[in-house]
């Protein structure tokens, strides 16, 4: 069955025969045909379909792409945001807290948790999401971790490198060999992409060196490469990155003119994680500088419980205009299409011809009220069941 979408005052679609960077064109129409957008134009040459959705004159925009989520949790850690919104720095300790918590919940109880988040993210526009594990640590608990995330996801992140969990500390080298050994082998066939948290000012996250050799057994296992990088301080992390053709550096906090060359060199894109910053009260990551070097940049939402417990791709965007000197046309391309290339996805992001039929409807006029009407609830994807 074929649906007609009219009625939109203003439709990005990212499409270059349409008008500017974000081929926008007014007063348009999309047909959708078995989940595929199969035409986008001006309304008043939208060929006939099966089915007619009026939007009476709301901009609709792609799905937001959040390629950086850790959904599969347990536990709350609200008094640690309040600490440090009394002045405790970010230092990632917090995250053993939240593996406690993950192991000692049911399978349903974890389900339960990460069903409502993937909720919650549709209810404010975003068709395509990123998981990761990580707060399993164990391989038991890691591959179930995984399991879960599939069972919401395509895009799932295998992060046994995400911290040293405290029954392995002092014992580093025997956590690292089973993150590269047994750990891997038993969650590769969970996952698409392998993480670590790269990141030498964190006494329980791992170094360069620990990077490479996470990476590296995890490319020859069949994984892509994702890395978290340069987030608490400089670091290695954003050029090794680069210098293994990882799809996405995310983070990038703290950058070099070194880091910031290497990213506009290289196909990896910059992943910022505004609602990071602002949860942590941590500088800002400069976009500007990205953005005037060449650098594809993304946006996503980093939702987890510790350092940034927010689902909300608009507040995101938000930010990125308000803090990160990023204009709304500019974040809203790095929410949607610099994410999809973040997963090196070439079906979401976009609403060009051919590509998965998420549409994400604003109740505003314009794209530019995402940033104009911060903490308003505008956005939903659009149910074309």
């Amino acid at each position: 069955m074929s649906t007609v979408v009219t009625g939109i005052g203003e439709l990005v679609t990212h499409d270059e025969r349409f008008t500017g960077d974000l081929g926008v064109v007014t007063d348009a129409a999309v047909v959708v045909e078995d989940g595929r957008v199969a035409w986008t134009g001006p309304a008043r040459h939208a060929p006939a379909a099966d089915r007619v959705i009026d939007l009476a004159g709301r901009a609709v925009i792609p799905g937001f792409v959040d390629s950086h989520t850790h959904l599969v949790f347990a536990g709350d850690r609200a008094e640690e945001f309040e600490a440090r919104m009394a002045g405790r720095p970010y230092d990632g300790g917090g995250i053993a807290s939240t593996v406690a918590a993950t192991r000692a919940a049911t399978d349903d109880q974890l389900r339960a948790n990460l069903v409502r988040l993937v909720a919650e993210m549709r209810w404010q526009g975003t068709t395509t999401i990123e998981v990761k594990s990580g707060y399993g640590l164990a391989v038991a608990d890691e591959v179930r971790s995984l399991r879960l995330a599939g069972e919401v996801t395509d895009e799932v992140t295998y992060l046994g490198a995400h911290v040293v969990p405290p029954e392995h500390r002092g014992r580093e080298r025997d956590y690292l060999d089973l993150v590269t050994g047994e750990m891997l082998a038993a969650c590769a066939p969970h996952a698409r992409w392998v993480d670590v948290f790269c990141e030498p000012a964190s006494a329980t996250a791992f170094d360069g060196d620990a990077a490479r050799e996470v990476l590296l057994a995890g490319q020859r296992a069949g994984l892509g490469l994702r890395v978290h990088a340069n987030q608490l301080g400089a670091g290695p992390g954003v050029r090794l990155a680069v210098e293994l053709g990882a799809a996405s550096a995310d983070h990038c906090t703290h950058l070099s003119d070194a880091d910031v060359d290497a990213l506009a060199a290289g196909t990896t894109v910059a992943t910022l994680l505004p609602t990071i910053e602002f949860s942590t009260r941590s500088p800002y990551p400069d976009a500007r500088r990205l953005l005037a070097a060449g650098a594809v940049v993304a946006l996503a939402t980093d939702c987890n419980p510790g350092s940034g417990f927010s689902s909300s791709m608009p507040l995101a965007i938000a930010l990125a205009v308000r803090e990160m000197r990023m204009t709304t046309a500019e974040a809203l391309r790095a929410a949607t299409l610099g994410g999809a290339q973040a997963l090196r996805r070439d079906d979401v992001g976009h609403l060009r011809v051919g590509a998965c039929a998420d549409l994400t409807v604003l109740d505003a006029p314009s794209y530019r009220h995402l940033a104009y009407r911060p903490g308003v609830p505008l956005a939903r994807a659009l149910d074309l069941s």
